[in-house]
Formats: C-alpha cells, sequence, structure tokens
C-alpha cells in the first residue's frame, strides 16, 4: 500500500507519495508537484533532492557507514583488489576466479591506446594541466571507437568499459609524463593494473622502476576508497550528461572535468598545501586550530558534506599511510603534523559539536607523495579510482527509461524590457 505525505499550500491539500528504498533516505515524489500545485521545490545544491533510484552504493553519514553493492568498505578495502572492485561497481556481483581472471586480461589488451591518438598529446603546451589533457583525450576515445558510441548491447557496454578503465591509466601517465617533458612509456601487460600504472609513470627507457609491493597495495587501496561515493558532484555529472543519450565516453569526460574543481577532487591538494604552509608557518597546530575558530585560517580535510560521523575512508587511509610510510622508511613531516591536528581537533568540543571529523582527502594526499605522486596529479588519481564508479552509474542510468535531466529555477532577473537602439542607449 502506497503511503503519502500531505502538502498543504493555501488551503488546499495535496498527496505526495512517500517513496522507500532497502536502507537509507525516504523521499516524497514530487513528480507532479509543479503539474498540480503550480511550485517548484527550491533546493540549492540538491541538498534534499533524489534525482535517481540506484542499487549501487549506499551510504548513511549519520553512522560512518559506505558499502559498495552491498559490502562494506572496511571489507572490500582488507581483502579486495582494485580490479575486483571495478566488476563488483560495475555489475553488480563478486566476480568468480574464472571472472576476475577475464576482467583483467580484457584490460591487459585493452591498455594500448592508438597511435594517432598518443600523437594528440604532442598538441598540448608543456605546462598543460594533467586532468585538462586527462578529460579530452577521454572524450577523443569516442572517435577511435565509433562502434561503441551507441551502446545496444551488455557485451559492447563490457567491451566500452573495460576500455576505459585500462586506458585511463595508460592516458593518466602520459599527462604526467607530457607534463614532465619525459618520453612516453608504454603499458607492460605482464604487470597488474596498479604495477603497470607506476611504471608508465616512473620507468625511463634504460632504467624500468620496479615498486615495492608495499607501494602497488597502496595505491590499490586508494582507488578502492576513491572508486564511488554515491550522486556526488561529478556522479551526478555523468549520469545527467548520460541522460541526453550522449556517449560512455563523453559522459565520463564530463565527470572529469567536475571532479577537477577545488571542493571535489582538488581537496586533497589542498590538504596538502595547508599542512605545507602550517610547516612552514610561525604558527603551531593548536594555534592554527585557534585561528580556525576565529574564521582566521581555513581547515581543510575536515568535515564532509554527507558523514556527520568519522568517514570510514578517513580511518582506513590513516593507517594506510602511517604503514606505508614505515614500511617504505620514509619520514614525512606532513603526517606528524596532520596527525597533530587530528588529535587536537578530536579533543576539541568546538570541532566535535560541529561534527569536524577527518575526511577521505586528509590523509589520501600523504599516501600519495609517499609514492611520489606531484601535487597536480591529485585528482588525476581520484579520476582513475571513481571512473568505475562512474561507468556503473552512466550504465544504471542508461538502462532507466527516465526523462532527460533538466532542473528548474527560481528566476531573479528583471521582467520583460524593451529593446533600445545602439545609437540611443
Amino acid at each position: 500500500m502506497t503511503k503519502n505525505a500531505q502538502l498543504i499550500i493555501d488551503g488546499k491539500t495535496f498527496e505526495l507519495p512517500i517513496v522507500e528504498g532497502t536502507l537509507g533516505d525516504r523521499a516524497l515524489d514530487i513528480t507532479r508537484l509543479r503539474a498540480d500545485t503550480g511550485f517548484i521545490t527550491y533546493d540549492p545544491g540538491y541538498v534534499n533532492t533524489g534525482p535517481c533510484k540506484s542499487s549501487i552504493t549506499f551510504v548513511d553519514g549519520e553512522e560512518g557507514i559506505l558499502r559498495y553493492r552491498g559490502y562494506p568498505i572496511e571489507q572490500i578495502a582488507e581483502r579486495g583488489s582494485f580490479t575486483e572492485t571495478a566488476w563488483l561497481l560495475i555489475f553488480g556481483q563478486l566476480p568468480t576466479r574464472e571472472q576476475l581472471s577475464r576482467f583483467s586480461a580484457g584490460l591487459c589488451a585493452e591498455e594500448l591506446l592508438h597511435e594517432d591518438l598518443r600523437h594528440h598529446f604532442e598538441g598540448f603546451p608543456p605546462n598543460g594541466h594533467p586532468m585538462a589533457m586527462l578529460s579530452a583525450v577521454i572524450n577523443s576515445l569516442g572517435c577511435y571507437h565509433p562502434d561503441l558510441l551507441e551502446i545496444e548491447s551488455r557485451g559492447e557496454f563490457y567491451l566500452a568499459a573495460s576500455k576505459i578503465i585500462s586506458k585511463v591509466r595508460t592516458i593518466a601517465a602520459f599527462s604526467y609524463r607530457k607534463s614532465m617533458g619525459l618520453p612516453f612509456m608504454y603499458p607492460n601487460p605482464a604487470l597488474s593494473y596498479c604495477r603497470n600504472f607506476l611504471h608508465m609513470m616512473y620507468s625511463i627507457p634504460n632504467r624500468p622502476y620496479d615498486p615495492s609491493p608495499e607501494a602497488v597495495r597502496a595505491l590499490s587501496l586508494f582507488l578502492i576508497l576513491h572508486a564511488d561515493h554515491e550522486q556526488n558532484c561529478s556522479c551526478s555529472t555523468v549520469r545527467m550528461v548520460g541522460s541526453t543519450q550522449a556517449n560512455l565516453f563523453a559522459s565520463v569526460s564530463a565527470g572529469i572535468c567536475a571532479l577537477w574543481g577545488r571542493l571535489h577532487g582538488g581537496a586533497n591538494a589542498g590538504v596538502v598545501e595547508m599542512l605545507e604552509q602550517i610547516r612552514d608557518g610561525e604558527h603551531t597546530p593548536r594555534e592554527v586550530l585557534e585561528m580556525v575558530k576565529q574564521k582566521k585560517f581555513r581547515l581543510m580535510g575536515f568535515g564532509h558534506r554527507i558523514y556527520k560521523n568519522f568517514d570510514p575512508r578517513a580511518k582506513i587511509l590513516k593507517n594506510a599511510a602511517h604503514d606505508l610510510l614505515l614500511k617504505l622508511g620514509k619520514l614525512d613531516d606532513l603526517m606528524d603534523i596532520a596527525m597533530e591536528l587530528e588529535q587536537l581537533a578530536l579533543a576539541d568540543p568546538y570541532f566535535v559539536e560541529r561534527k569536524l571529523y577527518p575526511n577521505v582527502d586528509f590523509y589520501s594526499g600523504i599516501i600519495l607523495r609517499a609514492l611520489n605522486i606531484p601535487v597536480q596529479m591529485f585528482p588525476v588519481m581520484f579520476a582513475i579510482g571513481r571512473m568505475p564508479g562512474w561507468i556503473a552509474h552512466w550504465y544504471e542510468e542508461h538502462l532507466e527509461t527516465t526523462k532527460i535531466h533538466r532542473p528548474r529555477q527560481v528566476y531573479t532577473g528583471l521582467d520583460q524590457r524593451d529593446y533600445v537602439p545602439i545609437d540611443e542607449r
């Protein structure tokens, strides 16, 4: 039996169906709101708006819960690999050994770029940002795979997804090497997904780069923890662009552009810059937190739009950063500053009462630093990790019979006025 909520406007009562999922927030179906009442909802930032039903990722911000297809992120991070996680998000189930082997082999088969596409990098300026290159070249894949612009079968989707997940690391590594003036290193099909990426990043023709198992595992963990987070800005961008029936390449390219922003994929770079500012400045972490309270300093990496409890990814990344530095024999003064900031903030009622806990960005940059990833590549690394989630959401949108996304607005401009010829202005 359908449950309804009642909305009263000017003494008239309207029935709004209540929509319930298996877990999480309940929703009011306002599909007929404008037609029946003449009103629209005003929701800046879509804070209270659910544009879709999704079975991919569940987040409970109050309890600090994150699950991919029902599996707790803690279990996936501890036991899974990135390729296994990608399969899970895209196809809905953990892969069998045979499925994972076939998927991994498919990624190896798709890792090379068309030689003409490789020449695109020569047209970018030496100081071009890797995110600009990544977005442009991912979108250009549609030129080289026109048979996948219209996906009509699960097999075509499987092929397109494999191409993007495999080639994104090649494109990312080439973007980095272009920005550094280094020769491109071709992928090695004998290497695992993450090891191959590090090879393409850091090998030189006469000296192959052989990362430690700890570095490879840390990279896999970073990518797993960034693989999806339901309807965030970039995911919603991918779904919105996909709702126009735009192809998968164009849709995830749009997601990359959305991710580039400092408030989204660029946030962990902001954390590193903040920690460097504290290290190189004259104020202690304790003094910095006092400045935060006085609105004289912006604290990066604390608080989250969704999580009003600890971000479960932050807990995992903190331990991973500490373990990685220890196993690599590296010292990072930014890690010491970060841990002191966290300890002080969690003991301060000001931050606790405002539910300002470390988020995923607070320690992720320290892991990337330990892997020698430069700051300008941070959002690129985020994009590699988020690609399976974007692809899964695009396909979910593709299978639905929803309309093109088209939000309304509350107009605040001028009323009608008459055009004035230029000589009379």
